[in-house]
């Protein structure tokens, strides 16, 4: 069992940057993400990370300007998020298990263990 615990989150203006947390209290998940959702959209998978080796994953929407990272010692994933946009507006959640996610890190259906989310806010 993990639960989860996301910081970090606030408002900036376009091309800045945030760094999102998210501290897991329990045991280490193997697989853990960054999902966000946007008002009126379904959620959508931005960045995933395999905790053992450090594989990374991301979203195209994404890549080259967010870095997901997990810090072993303090069983804390990290989303350092730069060049924001306002199309990056959303809440955004972490999300974890211990199973493998396969090909489809993206899938939030794979994930047993979600926080309770922290909004980011990207104005033009």
């Amino acid at each position: 069992r993990v639960y989860l615990v996301e910081s970090g989150g606030g408002s900036v203006q376009a091309g800045g940057s945030l760094r999102l947390s998210c501290a897991a209290f329990g045991y280490t998940p193997n697989y853990m993400a960054w999902f966000r959702q946007a008002p009126g959209k379904e959620r959508e998978g931005v960045a995933g990370i395999i905790t053992d080796d450090g594989s990374t994953f991301y979203a195209d929407s994404v890549k080259g300007r967010f870095t997901i990272s997990h810090d072993s010692g303090k069983n804390t994933l990290h989303l350092q998020m730069n060049s924001l946009q306002p199309q990056d507006t959303a809440m955004y959640y972490c999300a974890a298990d211990f199973s493998p996610f396969g090909d489809v890190w993206w899938l939030s259906e794979r994930y047993n263990y979600w926080g309770q989310g922290t909004q980011v806010t990207v104005s033009s």
